[in-house]
């Protein structure tokens, strides 16, 4: 049998077990796996001639990184080789999942007056968007979370948000004080003068029915400002 031949019927299954990926998980924990032996557990199965490990590899390298992989639209994502609508959908499940158990996490554990937890959190569903996204912090008297929601898409300026909304569904949410935050996707975190009037705009809504404005964060590529610690709330 010829090498090439020999080469493409090895399957992770051949591998030894201690270097399988999932088996490396079950013994060692996840943290000592790479990028693509997780992307191989997830994906489970490779393609012609190559293992789901080969398949992740390529992926990555053709992405430059895990994080533009994980941001790639469905069309761009379906069109490589290799890839396809299911290895998607796999992708996108993982990545949504987390961002429950970040939700989950807030609402259960430490108020959101923790700023790590708050920037983790809006870092994980702003960061990677395209378009520009207003979404509000909805909180109970213990600054834990009680609902994310998006309110405004679009160049954020003075006209595009509307203070009254944001009061309308602290209401309705029976509250006790709200976070603001958007993302640039410029990926420069810094607030443009537009982004302070909105603040002061929001900030004296709520207090018209005695709900707190506790912050206004921005989120940036890897980078967030929060504008309370900068005395801008």
């Amino acid at each position: 049998m010829a090498l090439g031949t020999i080469l493409d019927a090895v399957t992770i299954r051949d591998w030894p077990s201690e270097e399988r990926p999932r088996e490396k998980l079950l013994t060692r924990g996840a943290a000592t796996l790479s990028d693509a032996e997780l992307l191989a557990i997830l994906w489970r199965s490779g393609t012609r001639g190559r293992s789901a490990v080969d398949v992740a590899r390529q992926a990555l390298a053709g992405y430059g990184s895990l994080r533009k992989l994980l941001a790639a639209d469905a069309e761009a994502f379906c069109a490589v080789p290799g890839l396809g609508p299911a290895r998607f959908a796999e992708l996108q499940a993982a990545m949504e999942l987390s961002r429950r158990q970040l939700g989950e996490t807030l609402r259960a554990g430490p108020t959101l007056a923790s700023p790590r937890a708050t920037r983790d959190y809006l870092s994980a569903r702003l960061r990677d968007l395209e378009h520009e996204v207003f979404c509000c912090l909805f909180l109970d008297t213990r600054h834990r979370l009680i609902q994310f929601e998006e309110l405004f898409r679009g160049t954020l300026d003075g006209a595009s948000v509307h203070p009254r909304e944001v009061v309308k569904l602290a209401l309705k949410r029976n509250c006790a004080a709200v976070i603001v935050a958007h993302n640039h996707p410029s990926g420069i975190a810094e607030p443009s003068r537009a982004d302070e009037v909105i603040t002061q705009r929001v900030k004296e809504a709520l207090a018209l029915v005695d709900i707190r404005l506790l912050d206004h964060i921005i989120v940036g590529d890897g980078t967030s400002v929060s504008l309370a610690e900068r005395g801008l709330v």
